[in-house]
């Protein structure tokens, strides 16, 4: 199943809606990125040479690309489904003087890859486990990427997936139908060294996992 129905679009749009998002954002500017975000930007710390773009795929806030922007990346695309998350990005981006270097793409990423440039540098932050289906994700991820990849996503784990059902099955009751998923990393991992990308660095936590992978030479 492709990630582009309509009510997967709908669903994510209202869990991330302006409260979260809110949320989200004060602890941002309180106490910088997220746990995620955070080991993304270790593994591409020292990176040569510096991405000249980012494409974050299901930006949310756009945190990863707010922390590159300020340490040299020229420009940034962000890419998410809700319109709060983008609204919050603007505001934060503007405060941060960065604003007239990021693009902001409301929509789903699989459903209009086509029509977004390629990018020195593709992320997807805790995004894997909020697509149904991780194959198109990635294929288009990898499509898109010059030369990095990163992501972040849920490790493999019984507590992790014991977890990730409670949280869904408390969805389920509140009438949320937004839903996280554990997939595969080994198929994950094979997926992107079939399209050509090799695994360099790795960091992981009790529940989340962080890889830069780069793109063989040809």
């Amino acid at each position: 199943m492709a990630c582009s129905c309509p009510s997967v679009i709908t669903s994510t749009a209202r869990h991330f809606d302006e409260r979260r998002v809110r949320k989200e954002l004060a602890a941002y500017r309180s106490s910088g990125p997220g746990p995620t975000t955070h080991g993304l930007l270790r593994q591409l710390s020292g990176v040569e040479p510096l991405p000249a773009s980012v494409l974050e795929i299901g930006s949310g806030i756009g945190a990863l690309s707010l922390e590159l922007l300020q340490v040299g990346v020229q420009r940034a695309i962000c890419v998410d489904m809700s319109s709060a998350a983008l609204t919050a990005n603007a505001e934060e981006a503007q405060r941060r003087g960065v604003g007239d270097r990021i693009t902001r793409v409301e929509a789903d990423f699989v459903a209009i890859a086509p029509t977004l440039p390629s990018a020195d540098l593709v992320a997807l932050d805790r995004v894997v486990c909020c697509y149904p289906a991780y194959v198109p994700l990635l294929e288009q991820a990898t499509d898109h990427s010059h030369h990095l990849l990163a992501m972040s996503y849920p490790r493999d784990r019984w507590w992790v997936r014991l977890a990730l059902w409670v949280e869904n099955a408390w969805r389920r009751l509140r009438g949320d139908r937004f839903r996280a998923f554990v997939h595969p990393p080994a198929a994950m991992v094979e997926l992107l060294r079939g399209r050509g990308f090799r695994r360099v660095r790795e960091v992981a936590t009790f529940a989340w996992q962080m890889e830069l992978y780069v793109r063989n030479a040809t």
